[in-house]
């Protein structure tokens, strides 16, 4: 097995579509809008799940159709090369409120015109005033979880009640590249055809089942709406002999071709296998706009077509390579559209479609293989922060392939995420998947490791511990409002001994989690009420044969939502000063502190050094980080207490998106020397700039926290200057650092390369670094499509030279 040449150069064609991708603003469309409208208007008092299959069905018959040039991959979502699209049944209300300011958006904005704004709001906001998802969840949902929960810092779940779930990995291994659409069909209208409507049963079964006849039927249509259109592109150059345009001609033919057989039959060849993917990646867009549609095990599902297609000699590796290319830069096209409060703890467009690649076979051989290879070079060459791509690291990896990981690490663009095979393995076994599996799992999202034939919540609730530790010391109060926010209790200095200040922490903690479970559930129960999904009930094994939609437990696996962690580095550091300082050198009173705090150091410059001075976590220095573990092994603990709406237990994860930044605004000074609002951890990753030792000392650290049971993930963010990274000794060091870090049971790391020189010449000059890629948390995108505060949050990062 080889690697793909490294001297590869990237098709004209490729770098067209890629200049159009860095170039193009995000823009919204309005027509899925409008057609999802118009269907429900003409649908009132039909079942839900049907109400939906239908206006699904309707966006793939009216859509605008668009085929832009030199492609080979086609289909998209909207009008425009870069579309956004919006989903009122799930909110409007944001986009009412923040439209006529889209464009200066300091996160993630958008373009929308004058003319679309009008027309949302005669036509499209007055329907489903007091209907959409995000209304009724804010009418049930209780005053004291209100409180904390809604677009407070605090905690925040708004991306599953003012957006879809997402969250799925499609099995194209057993289901779609097996059946494709039309057996899919068929399969549910014979299982319709045999249910008689002589029970509650049979009646949401029936209608389960037709609204996944109506899903399949959309899908074909889509893609013979795009084989029309090839095939009338293509008639248009019949008349001309210009060499160019007789090729194109061959190409549009092939693409017609290609639309006619897939998705509604089983691909055959390694082009039909793509062009499947897309429209399935497609047609979730269109019925949901959802987060992390992931990719999957992708090297394992589409190496049967690469290596046929080899041997066969209908495929060169570069053509295979610049149609992968094609994917990626499809993928990266389209634009999630979200709040901007949503937008604050997703920074920089990204729509977390992560695809896999490496590790082990379901029985335990090594998956390595070709395409593996191939997708490491795609993703070199387009520079698109999507997919976000993944690899699984184990025992037996072939060095080839993590020198080619470590190769790709040197470019600085963030990727890959570079992921422990072991752990990933214990954290599903752990989650109750069955072994062979748990062998099998992909990375969902962020770093979430997911099986494609699961229901899951991978992002149910961001929690701040920065929040819980101001409370735990302030009295439940908020230090930056003075609203009591979190439980009630004593003054700091009333507190004698640490371990009462540690429990008082604790109590917080699990109140934060307490009303993170309700505010879940609650969105669980809407979920299934409202916006039942089935289009992608068609991609996850399970839901045909329960005859369940995915929203109410359809698929074979149904995994308790993930809550995730955020700060945890940055409260080991604080209640280590505390107990340094306070308990055992004596060097301040609890009254010093909580004085320190209220005036954010002001004043206080010698404490602040003392506290600066403590040590932290990241440092690979025991006490703060057994500190760390306690921390993490409680919140597992508590969290698992709770069962979710199918009676599944809690998960916890310490996966970081840009939520650091956005939670560390609600929090004032902490007892480490932080300053109020500062950004927090994320992840398992140090505090910034507090790992002043070596990345093997802060790997250390992070490895002593149980990775296994968190089964949501969890995160080592880590800067190397790129010294480091430009030789082959150091390439083979970075791989040695990585195989030792997991061989101590860690599960995750990745690497920013770039210096901050560059990272500066970025912020002055943007228009010169439109396709500079970093590692914001658990995905890369482009730094200048990052707000400035999220720009220094990277920049601050300390960037090791020493090894």
């Amino acid at each position: 097995m080889k690697p793909v040449a490294t001297d590869v150069l990237i098709t004209d064609r490729v770098e067209s579509a890629r200049q159009s991708y860095i170039h193009s603003k995000p823009t919204i469309c309005t027509e899925r809008a409008r057609i999802w409208t118009a269907s429900h208007r003409q649908t009132e008092g039909e079942p839900i799940p049907i109400r939906r299959a239908k206006a699904f069905k309707a966006a793939c018959e009216q859509l605008p159709v668009s085929i832009f040039e030199g492609e080979l991959l086609v289909g998209t979502p909207g009008s425009y090369r870069r579309t956004g699209v919006l989903t009122p049944e799930f909110s409007w209300r944001w986009v009412d409120q923040e439209m006529d300011h889209f464009d200066k958006r300091p996160q993630d904005p958008y373009y929308i015109s004058q003319e679309q704004r009008e027309f949302l709001r005669k036509e499209v906001f007055p329907y489903w005033n007091e209907k959409s998802l995000e209304e009724v969840f804010l009418k049930q949902l209780p005053p004291e979880t209100s409180k904390i929960l809604v677009d407070t810092g605090i905690i925040d779940n708004d991306s599953k009640w003012r957006q879809a779930v997402g969250e799925v990995t499609p099995d194209y291994q057993d289901v779609l590249f097996v059946k494709g659409y039309q057996c899919i069909f068929k399969e549910a209208t014979e299982a319709f055809e045999q249910l008689e409507m002589n029970s509650l049963v049979n009646i949401e079964k029936r209608e389960f089942y037709q609204s996944v006849m109506l899903a399949a039927e959309g899908i074909m249509t889509l893609a013979e709406r795009y084989a029309d259109e090839a095939t009338r592109m293509a008639a248009a150059l019949d008349k001309t002999d210009d060499e160019a345009a007789i090729h194109r001609r061959e190409e549009l033919m092939e693409i017609a071709r290609v639309c006619r057989k897939v998705p509604a039959k089983p691909p055959e060849t390694f082009r039909e296998a793509l062009q499947f993917v897309w429209f399935v990646q497609l047609s979730g867009i269109l019925s949901e706009n959802p987060l992390a549609l992931n990719l999957g095990r992708f090297d394992q599902y589409m190496a049967p077509y690469y290596e046929a297609d080899l041997a066969a000699g209908r495929l060169t590796e570069a053509q295979a390579l610049e149609l992968v290319e094609s994917l990626w830069i499809k993928l990266s096209e389209w634009v999630w559209t979200i709040s901007a409060n949503t937008a604050n703890y997703f920074a920089g467009y990204n729509q977390f479609q992560n695809l896999t690649v490496g590790g082990r076979k379901r029985d335990g051989s090594d998956a390595t293989n070709p395409l593996s290879y191939l997708c490491l070079k795609a993703t070199e060459t387009v520079k698109t922060h999507q997919p976000g791509l993944s690899v699984r690291v184990h025992a037996d990896c072939p060095e080839a392939f993590l020198m080619a990981v470590t190769r790709l690490v040197a470019t600085g663009t963030g990727f890959p995420a570079i992921h422990n095979d072991t752990a990933g393995y214990q954290m599903m076994l752990n989650a109750g998947y069955a072994a062979e599996d748990a062998r099998d799992w992909s990375n969902c999202g962020c770093v979430v490791p997911h099986f494609r034939k699961t229901g899951e919540w991978t992002a149910a609730v961001n929690v701040n511990f920065g929040a819980a530790l101001e409370y735990a010391l302030n009295s439940g109060r908020s230090r930056l409002t003075g609203e009591q926010m979190g439980i009630s209790e004593q003054p700091l200095e009333r507190f004698d001994n640490f371990e009462a200040i540690k429990s008082a922490f604790f109590k917080q903690l699990a109140y934060l989690i307490k009303h993170s479970v309700i505010g879940t559930v609650l969105a669980q129960k809407l979920h299934m009420d409202l916006v039942p999904r089935p289009f992608l009930s068609t991609c996850v094994d399970g839901c045909l044969q329960s005859g369940k939609d995915l929203s109410r437990g359809g698929a074979v696996y149904n995994v308790g939502p993930v809550l995730t962690g955020i700060g945890l580095g940055v409260v080991a550091n604080g209640l280590m000063a505390v107990k340094k300082l306070v308990f055992d050198e004596k060097t301040a009173t609890l009254k010093n502190i909580h004085e320190a705090l209220d005036a954010d150091w002001a004043g206080f410059e010698t404490l602040r050094e003392l506290a600066l001075a403590v040590p932290k976590y990241g440092n690979d220095q025991e006490e703060v980080d057994r500190l760390a573990v306690e921390i993490s092994d409680f919140y597992y603990r508590e969290t698992q207490r709770y069962k979710d709406a199918f009676g599944s237990p809690f998960n916890t994860a310490f996966m970081g998106i840009s939520n650091y930044v956005p939670t560390g605004k609600i929090v004032g000074a902490l007892p480490c020397g932080r300053k109020a609002q500062a950004p927090l951890t994320e992840g398992v990753s140090p505090f910034v700039g507090s790992d002043v030792h070596s990345p093997l000392s802060a790997m250390r650290s992070a490895a002593k926290i149980n990775h296994d049971v968190h089964s949501g993930g969890t995160l080592l963010n880590l800067r190397l200057n790129q010294e480091l990274v430009n030789t082959e000794r150091g390439l083979r060091n970075v791989a040695a650092m990585i195989r030792a870090f997991f061989s101590l049971g860690a599960f995750h790391v990745q690497f920013n390369t770039v210096s901050n020189e560059v990272l500066r010449a970025a912020q002055e000059n943007p228009e010169d670094y439109r396709d500079l890629l970093v590692r914001v948390a658990g995905y890369s995108t482009q730094f200048i499509h990052l707000s400035p505060e999220m720009q220094e949050a990277i920049i601050a990062r300390n960037s090791h030279m020493l090894m």
